[in-house]
């Protein structure tokens, strides 16, 4: 597997790619502005083809961007879908000028709706966007930790939205916290083996593009979205070490999005990778 981290952008996409590469990263997310407006901003060209050579360079490859935390294509409020579809547009063309894969988004909440018209609703939206999408960038769904009415909380529900809409373009991303919230134990090998064929039985692993690999202290359904460190929560070194070993997952993409400082990040990477070599020796 490709392993990463989600890494800020606030010192240019240079120094992103300096700390990535410091950190021993094989691949990278990062926001393409600010995660917490609905602001779109001119796309900086010559920076992206900058930052399109020097991940490659560097052997850092692919690379995602994650959609603004505010995208919410179940919404009732035509103003809100209308400000996500822009949102979701804006960060494909960013991809198409960084050379980067994957655009991952969280999909938004039904809110009091029937969840059938906003299941529809969100088909409409992603089919708007996906009919402008580049060439060579998927659209990568990310599933929910299932709170309340929040979309995507399952792998049968995400796997709804990609038979609904049969897109080249559109695959999935599992974050195992988000997973482990939702109900899914993924503790033991035989927890992941069977959430690995569920998920082939759902969304196909072709469509599977990425995992967000989080561990958790929420216990199993407990329904939060709370990440901590790889191997210190309950999904534990066994969790991780079955997803490292899971012959279907070679060639994917993990993405760490545990928190902390520079320190935290390095010693989660150490972790993981040294979690990988054990599962593959």
């Amino acid at each position: 597997m490709r392993i990463g981290l989600h890494v800020g952008v606030g010192k240019g996409l240079d120094a992103a790619v300096d700390y990535a590469e410091r950190l021993g990263c094989t691949a990278v997310q990062i926001f393409s502005s600010n995660p917490r407006t609905y602001r779109v901003s001119a796309i900086d060209r010559p920076a992206y083809a900058r930052f399109k050579i020097r991940t490659r360079v560097a052997g850092i490859d692919p690379v995602a961007i994650h959609t603004s935390y505010l995208i919410n294509l179940a919404s009732d409020d035509p103003k809100i879908v209308s400000g996500s579809v822009r949102l979701l547009k804006n960060d494909l063309q960013v991809a198409a000028a960084g050379g980067i894969a994957f655009v991952n988004t969280h999909l938004g909440s039904y809110g009091a709706r029937p969840r059938a018209d906003g299941f529809a609703q969100v088909v409409i939206a992603l089919a708007e966007v996906l009919a402008d999408i580049p060439p060579d960038v998927f659209l990568v769904m990310e599933n929910s930790a299932g709170a309340g009415q929040l979309c995507g909380g399952t792998l049968d529900e995400l796997g709804e939205f990609v038979r609904a809409l049969d897109h080249p373009q559109l695959g999935v991303c599992l974050d195992t916290a988000h997973s482990w919230a939702a109900g899914y134990p993924l503790d033991t090998k035989s927890g992941v083996d069977a959430f690995i064929d569920l998920a082939e039985r759902e969304i196909s692993l072709g469509r599977l593009k990425m995992f967000h690999f989080n561990d958790t202290q929420i216990p199993l359904g407990g329904h939060r979205d709370r990440h901590w460190h790889i191997g210190e929560g309950l999904i534990g070194f066994e969790g991780f070490r079955a997803l490292a070993a899971h012959p279907e997952l070679r060639g994917k993409t993990a993405i760490l999005e545990t928190p902390g400082d520079e320190g935290d990040d390095a010693r989660n990477m150490q972790t993981i990778k040294m979690i990988f070599e054990g599962a593959t020796a």
